[in-house]
This record gives structure tokens, sequence and C-alpha cells, in this order.
């Protein structure tokens, strides 16, 4: 399509961005197949197509409405259009243009700021949101049920989760292990600290030594979704200087850093969208392109460790009864759909078809807590399609898809390492 965008509304390398985004889109709709907005109310605005419309006219015009702002708003980011799209259309560079863009040119009423903001800084100020959780503890007995099941499910044996900085445990069986730096999250660490704990346990168990940046936390994802896009280059910055130290003391070791794993898919896949985040940071780009080589999500790390050593799971992974949920920054974000249900089957676990499997089951980071009326019809059409074989246990892998559809169903929903962990025999 024709596109002529207006001068000095967007920085040089920004403005190119998102020409060749816009560039690419023949409008040719397959988008709205696959979209879960759309396909709620077939409003084309809330379709990536329609959405792509409202970007351009809005970098052609100059100018923006809080309708263009609020339809942005409820894009939950799932990347289905990219994995649908036949012009390999790079969807979510031009909605985070679009989005900043629209904040300037059609700035936020102080309520709305002040609620992103205090999602923003809960959860990357260090030690406040656990304290919380903590504190909520003494009152949890007065929540509703739903509550609980979310943020104080029934207590499980203590785990240790304060390993020291960037210190390992384990020791490599082979020369090529390496080891493998695990990333702590700004959620997971205080509401489900046993999906690090599950991966440290496999990983030991297979003689892979570990080891835990607690200097570095939040991965940025939800200040880059939530208005703070400077913040969210901050924290980008803050993990690679913390993790390129441990880089450059290892390259000389005999276990060099082997990969750098976040145990929740939408960490992961911002993590490994640092080179882009930090594209027009010359000396940080070169490095996140570095260190992104080494960015693995747990199914492609304990693909290649049990290509090494494969673990005797027993029985009693094939006696359970599961279903799977694939998160849409697994199987969209970073292009491993099937990849998790492989392993598994390979370890003789059956899984039963889900329908609707490629859409987003509403959760999106903050997107739950901010558009609340659509994240929770996406999760009552999810948890219905899941719950359709009457699993005994949902799986899932990442931390918000788990606590977003725990909020909707009794069934557990667990991450899909502790399945393998307690599955482990006792050492």
């Amino acid at each position: 399509m024709q596109v002529n965008l207006i001068e000095g509304l967007l920085e040089g390398r920004e403005k190119q961005r998102a020409e060749q985004v816009l560039n690419a889109c023949v409008h040719c709709g397959f988008c709205t197949a696959t979209c879960p907005t759309y396909l709620q109310g077939g409003n084309e605005l809330d379709s990536p197509r329609g959405r792509i419309y409202l970007i351009k006219e809005m970098l052609e015009q100059g100018t923006a409405t809080a309708a263009t702002r609020m339809h942005l708003d409820r894009c939950v980011t799932c990347l289905s259009c990219e994995t649908t799209c036949p012009s390999g259309v790079e969807y979510h560079k031009l909605v985070a243009i679009g989005r900043s863009t629209s904040e300037r040119l059609a700035p936020r009423g102080p309520g709305q700021k002040l609620v992103r903001w205090g999602l923003r800084n809960l959860l990357v100020t260090r030690g406040l949101f656990s304290g919380l959780i903590c504190l909520g503890r003494w009152f949890s007995a007065l929540l509703p049920a739903r509550i609980k099941r979310v943020y104080y499910p029934p207590q499980k044996p203590a785990v240790h989760t304060s390993t020291p900085v960037l210190t390992a445990t384990g020791t490599p069986s082979v020369l090529q292990a390496g080891m493998v730096l695990l990333v702590r999250g700004c959620v997971q660490p205080s509401l489900r600290p046993e999906t690090d704990a599950a991966l440290k346990t496999i990983l030991r168990h297979c003689d892979v030594p570990v080891c835990t940046s607690a200097v570095a936390s939040c991965c940025g994802a939800a200040s880059f979704h939530t208005s703070g896009e400077e913040q969210a280059r901050d924290l980008a910055r803050s993990n690679i200087d913390a993790w390129w130290r441990l880089y450059e003391r290892q390259q000389g070791e005999s276990a060099p850093l082997r990969a750098i794993v976040s145990t929740a898919s939408g960490c992961g896949v911002h993590l490994k969208d640092y080179p882009h985040l930090l594209a027009d940071d010359v000396e940080y780009r070169q490095k996140a392109e570095t260190l992104v080589s080494l960015m693995r999500d747990p199914v492609e790390l304990l693909e290649a460790v049990f290509s090494e050593s494969l673990p005797d799971f027993g029985n009693s992974l094939q006696a359970q009864k599961l279903v799977f949920h694939c998160p849409c920054t697994l199987q969209h974000g970073q292009a491993l759909p099937g990849r998790v249900e492989a392993l598994l089957a390979k370890l003789g676990v059956t899984l039963p078809p889900v329908v609707d499997s490629h859409l987003c089951c509403g959760s999106a980071g903050t997107y739950s807590i901010l558009q609340p009326g659509m994240s929770k019809r996406l999760r009552n059409e999810k948890l219905q399609h899941l719950q359709a074989s009457n699993p005994e246990t949902i799986v899932t892998a990442n931390i918000g898809c788990q606590l977003h559809l725990q909020g909707g169903t009794e069934k557990p929903v667990r991450h899909w390492l502790e399945i393998l962990a307690d599955a482990l025999p006792a050492s």
C-alpha cells in the first residue's frame, strides 16, 4: 500500500521500521481468522488489519483519539497474526510504535496513568511485590476462594530459592555440558517458586551445573506494555550488564555458559527481543545479540540435555491425566509450537488435543488487569476447551497463563517442569 508518513513524528530508525511493516501488509485478512479479540466481537478495529489501518492513519495525519488508543490497548499481543500472516508482517514492531505514538498524541487521563505507573513499579521495585504477598498472607483466610487459588495455594514443601548471586551448583559430568544461567522473574519467585526449583532439580539430576542471577529480576516486559518503554530499556541494560560479566568470566572456564533460561515463556520472548528493543543503542545491541544467541526456552534446553542423558522418570508420568495449554509467547512469540507436547510424548505422556489451541487465554501479562472484561471472556473459552477431556491437571509453560487460568478453575494448573521434577526418583 502507499505510505506517506509525516515528518517529525517518528525518529529515523523508528520511521523506517514503521514503513517496512506497513509496506509488507497486503490487507489479505488472514490475520482476522486467528485474532482472539476480533473473534470475540467481529469488530474490524479489534483485528490486526484494523489496527494497522489505525496506526497508518495516525502516522500519516499526526493525530490520534482515545478510540485509537483503546483499540490498540485491546490487542493481547499474542502474535497469532504473525504466525498466520503469509506476507511475514512483523506486527508486534508496528503495534509497539503505534502504542507509544498514541500515548503522545492522545495522552491518558491521570487515573489511567497512575494505574500503569503503579503496575510497573510494583513489579520492578525489588522486594515490594514479595513483601505485599507476604503481608497479604495474614489476611488470606478472608479472601474469596478464586483469589486464594491464585495467590495463596495450599502450601507445598519449602523450596530454597535464595541461591547466591551468580554462584554455580552442581558439577558437569562432561565438558560440553556447560553452565545454565537461570533468570529469576519478578512475580514467579513469590507466587510459584516451585517452577524454578523444578528446573534446577531436573538439571542437577542430569549433572548440568546451574546458577541463578539474583542481580537481575524483571525482564522489562511489564514496563514495555504499560507505557514504560524507557524503563524497559533500562531494565534490559541492567540485565545485560549482570549477565555479560558472567559470560566473560565463564568463557575461559571448563563449564562455559551454555544457556540463559527463563522458565516463564512470557519473559523468554521479551528477552529474545532485546536486540530489537535496544536497536538504537550500539553498545548494548551488540551485547544483546551475543547473549540472545544463548537464550533458550526450557523445552529447547531439555531437548538437548535429554539427548545427552535421558533420566528415568518411571511410570508415574504415563499415569497422569494431563492437558497442555501452550502459551502464545511459546507457540507464536518464540515460534516453538508443539515442542513441549512432543517432549512429553517422548517421555510417555499422552496429551489430548485442544480445540483452538492457537488462541490466547487472555492473560497477556498485565492485560488481565487492564482489560478484565475481554480477558475473562477469553479465559472462559480457553478453560472450556482445556477441561473438555476432564483432566486431573492443566499444565502450561508461563506464569501469567498459569495464574490467570487458575483464577477460573478449581483444577490445579501447574508448570510442565513441575510434572517432570515430581516424577524423578528421590535423590
